[in-house]
């Protein structure tokens, strides 16, 4: 093992926190892991678990050559700590990843707490000088104004933030099952989503409803700035009347067994935990007033007499100008042995954030032991996604998820020869995948784990 001459800590027990912490440990490194809760709470978190997944279960796609499942794939070769305990606490969801939250969770708390080399310390941090070693800044979206500021201050820059929203979860014996089916979109896979139809006249008076219904007020609202990933239903609605049955609503490969038609639009709920007690209602976040959430979504066929065990809500989400700020490595460029990870890196999603606390504990176990880092390659998912955070223009950056696009591409000469879309992304992910290994390959020489 490497002898580790500079200490580490790391602020943040969300995803890219815990994750960050076990590349270190199983490198030999020590590793001190500072969360806040529950001494300081936050306004989305119910819990003082690690990982705690705040706005949905799923960890996206994992159909295989997509951009989600090369990322996936690439952690699950570098022995992520939580992709491994999402594996074992994975609940039905078709083509995608989801997780019992609580279990998950609870998971990654008592595995990290079992770790003989990190120290688990329950205290808010709201200083950043003095030092000695290397620090990782995984305090999430939802970072404290203390530490915000000094963040601030250190960077000098000004800080950041978007408004994201939270899915409504209903109890499942109260899901009116006569008027639902299940189905995967275009039968691919198991049918693990409950379906709820629509006709044309209830969609349309599902669209009135929602349009007149009240929000919560104490803020402006009409100017705020979302994630264009994860809008609120009521904000998608304001931009047409069809705009929510091309999004969340897509009837499109969900045709109905017991009519043999595709309605006009389709509420899909996706089980929550491993008991199939509650579901969540997909792409249905919002910040309406609890009582219209209730209104509203109970118009929905199968949800009139829904008990809501979450509604919907809407908070702040902290990130920082990752292009002006970081290198491919996640360092700072001003402050070097100051990393970042995480949403507050300029990353949305829980998938790419925990690729960055995996990225960032490799970079941090390389300088405590007087390695030079070195970045994920440029053709991998995690080189794609760190690229694209530190690559891109400051002047409009805002937080992504990865994405094919975000993937190096094949030469011209290629893509005249091979047409077939389905082979091309297989050899762009074949590709990715090699380049990851042999990145990784390389670094067990300098930083072996145990």
């Amino acid at each position: 093992m490497p002898e580790q001459s500079l200490p580490i800590r790391i602020i943040g027990a969300g995803l890219a926190g815990p994750e960050a912490a076990w590349q270190c440990a199983r490198r030999g490194l020590a590793v001190s892991l500072y969360e806040m809760r529950p001494q300081r709470t936050t306004p989305a978190h119910e819990t003082d678990l690690f990982a705690e997944l705040v706005c949905s279960n799923s960890l996206k796609s994992d159909s295989e050559n997509s951009a989600p499942w090369l990322l996936k794939h690439e952690m699950r070769h570098a022995a992520s700590l939580l992709m491994e305990l999402a594996t074992r606490t994975a609940v039905p969801a078709g083509h995608a990843l989801a997780v019992d939250r609580l279990e998950f969770s609870r998971l990654v708390t008592e595995t990290i707490a079992a770790e003989p080399l990190i120290r688990v310390i329950r205290e808010e941090v709201t200083t950043l000088d003095h030092f000695p070693g290397v620090t990782i800044l995984a305090t999430g979206p939802l970072t404290s104004d203390a530490l915000a500021l000094e963040i601030q201050r250190l960077s000098g820059t000004d800080r950041l933030f978007f408004f994201d929203s939270i899915s409504p979860i209903v109890e499942a014996d109260s899901i009116d099952h006569s008027r639902v089916y299940m189905a995967a979109r275009y039968d691919k896979g198991t049918a693990d989503y409950i379906n709820c139809p629509m006709m044309r006249e209830e969609y349309d008076a599902f669209i009135a409803a929602l349009a007149e219904a009240q929000r919560v007020d104490g803020h402006d609202w009409d100017r705020a700035k979302y994630f264009e990933g994860c809008l609120p239903i009521e904000e998608i609605a304001r931009r047409g009347p069809d705009t929510l049955r091309f999004g969340p609503m897509k009837p499109v490969g969900l045709r109905n067994p017991h009519t043999g038609n595709i309605p006009y639009a389709v509420v899909q709920l996706r089980q929550e935990n491993l008991r199939a007690d509650s579901y969540n209602l997909v792409g249905f976040q919002n910040h309406l007033k609890f009582g219209e959430q209730a209104r509203v979504l109970r118009m929905i066929p199968g949800l009139e007499n829904a008990k809501f065990l979450r509604f919907g809500q809407i908070h702040r989400n902290t990130y920082i100008n990752a292009p002006a700020l970081l290198t491919p490595t996640l360092q700072m460029k001003q402050h070097p042995r100051i990393l970042f990870a995480g949403q507050l890196s300029g990353v949305e999603g829980y998938v790419e954030s925990i690729a960055t606390g995996l990225l960032a504990g490799i970079t941090a176990a390389a300088l405590a032991t007087g390695v030079q880092p070195i970045p994920a390659p440029r053709a991998s998912a995690h080189g794609s996604l760190t690229n694209y955070i530190c690559g891109a223009d400051p002047a409009s950056f805002q937080p992504a998820n990865i994405t094919f696009d975000l993937l190096e591409q094949l030469d011209e000469s290629i893509k005249r020869k091979v047409r077939d879309k389905k082979l091309r992304h297989q050899m762009v992910c074949e590709r990715a995948f090699a380049e990851f290994t042999a990145w990784s390959q390389q670094l067990s020489t300098l930083l072996p784990t145990r």
